[in-house]
């Protein structure tokens, strides 16, 4: 006996596959309970697809510079409070129930061998659909992301003790009540106790600087309206009077503007960084930097931070120029550094930051000295 294949019995046979796969979905007889775990066929399947996803994507939609090895304390700092609670650290299991997710979260000193640097960056972007793994905190944060790669990259052969030593919380002043302390400890693992970011290219001074700018910049962090997967996951859990007893204690410390750092701008890059810092650049209607962050200013003190920190702001403001300005933000600094020449990003912030110039018995910063030949100016 023979068949005849139709498009209508090929049709109806599709219907009646669809309708018997839309009544089993109705039943509730297939188990969702994530105890029950997949069978051996599905798990594979799943994986299958999801590796030849992160592979195909990984390839093509990748910026070029994917890794940085710069900034460890932070990422790892990022890692204790966001993820090793799912995939554990060196030394520290999983919180049990954690492991009991469908599927658990791989242990990153043995998964993380199994992917290249530009799949770990896609991942950590973009996250895994239908695995519990997010998409990074942030968008616009692939300097962040870098430092998260190479922190991951380093976890197979990270002992304890250098994961201990990268996330130690130095113990805060005790002239803090308990409760506050407890609070402190959780900025302290990345800023130091001293407030002055243990060292670190991507970690701010915090010590000397305004309350008023400390406590905004908590508070645009906690509201998601200032961006940084790291910054918004430490606020978010921060009260309005937490925030302000944090502010007041890093912004009580001797720090900024008290010791500018060294630099070596000279000759005629100096001069034309004092030029920006001082008078801007008309014709590129770019400000003068003194205008606003000058002594008495109610903006951040730049005096005595770190240059690499500043240069790294500037240019996550600057962007990579290959999108058109009226698409990005035009909020005040990121229109500003992107007027700002890229081969002056670097000497400018040296200068800001401060360079040591010896004026009698004390270190003297230029951007001061050219804070108050702008006052001098104006008062005649």
């Amino acid at each position: 006996m023979t068949v005849r294949l139709t498009w209508k019995r090929v049709i109806v046979s599709l219907l009646g596959v669809f309708a018997f796969g839309m009544a089993f979905a109705w039943s509730g007889i297939f188990n969702v309970a994530a105890s029950s775990g997949h069978w051996a066929i599905t798990n594979w399947f799943l994986h299958w697809v999801m590796r030849n996803s992160v592979q195909t994507h990984a390839a093509v939609s990748t910026p070029e510079t994917i890794i940085d090895r710069g900034g460890m304390v932070s990422a790892a700092g990022h890692f204790a409070q966001s993820c090793a609670s799912c995939h554990g650290a060196p030394g520290a299991r999983p919180l049990p129930v954690m492991q009991r997710a469908t599927p658990h979260a791989p242990d990153l000193s043995v998964n993380a061998r199994e992917w290249t640097d530009r799949q770990l960056f896609w991942i950590l972007r973009h996250g895994v659909k239908f695995s519990g793994m997010p998409a990074w905190g942030t968008d616009g944060r692939d300097d962040e992301i870098r430092r998260m790669v190479a922190f991951v990259r380093a976890l197979p052969t990270m002992t304890p003790a250098q994961y201990r030593a990268l996330v130690a919380t130095p113990v805060p002043p005790a002239t803090l009540p308990a409760a506050d302390a407890v609070i402190a400890a959780r900025c302290t693992g990345c800023h130091g106790a001293n407030g002055r970011g243990r060292g670190q290219p991507d970690i701010p001074i915090l010590a000397g600087q305004r309350v008023a700018v400390l406590e905004a910049a908590l508070r645009h962090y906690r509201a998601g309206v200032r961006h940084s997967a790291v910054m918004q996951q430490a606020a978010a859990t921060l009260d309005n009077a937490q925030i302000r007893m944090l502010a007041r204690h890093f912004a009580a410390m001797p720090g900024l503007g008290d010791r500018p750092a060294a630099t070596s701008v000279t000759g005629a890059t100096r001069a034309r960084a004092r030029q920006i810092v001082e008078h801007g650049v008309p014709r590129l209607q770019l400000p003068a930097c003194a205008a606003c962050h000058g002594p008495g200013k109610p903006q951040p003190i730049l005096t005595g931070q770190r240059a690499s920190y500043i240069a790294s702001r500037l240019r996550h403001w600057k962007g990579d120029g290959k999108e058109i300005d009226a698409r990005q933000s035009q909020a005040i600094m990121p229109v500003i550094a992107r007027r700002i020449p890229e081969e002056m990003i670097d000497p400018l912030a040296s200068y800001l930051a401060g360079e040591r110039q010896q004026h009698g018995l004390h270190w003297v910063s230029p951007f001061a000295q050219s804070a108050r030949r702008m006052e001098r100016s104006r008062r005649r």
